[in-house]
């Protein structure tokens, strides 16, 4: 929910040979193709990694959080989502 709160979307995923049962997942499963098919490469990615460190090293810190949503925005406002003109 942290990240989902800074426009960042993942899903928890079951991560292969896990000793934890399959209900509890242990895994992080981000959507990567929506980062490369707007057009962002290696130094994008890095700028979301960062973000990603941001929120999860305090999921509670709201200020963080706000400082990273709008680098979200900043970020996703220059590649546009392919098929969708604005």
């Amino acid at each position: 929910r942290a990240l989902e709160s800074v426009g960042i979307i993942a899903n928890k995923n079951a991560i292969p040979y896990d000793p934890q049962p399959p209900r509890v997942t242990s895994g992080l499963r981000l959507g990567t193709p929506a980062i490369t098919s707007r057009g962002m490469e290696e130094a994008e990615a890095k700028q979301v990694a960062a973000m990603l460190i941001k929120v999860l090293a305090d999921v509670e810190d709201k200020e963080a959080h706000a400082k990273v949503s709008v680098k979200v925005k900043e970020l996703t406002s220059r590649f546009a989502v392919p098929g969708i003109d604005h």
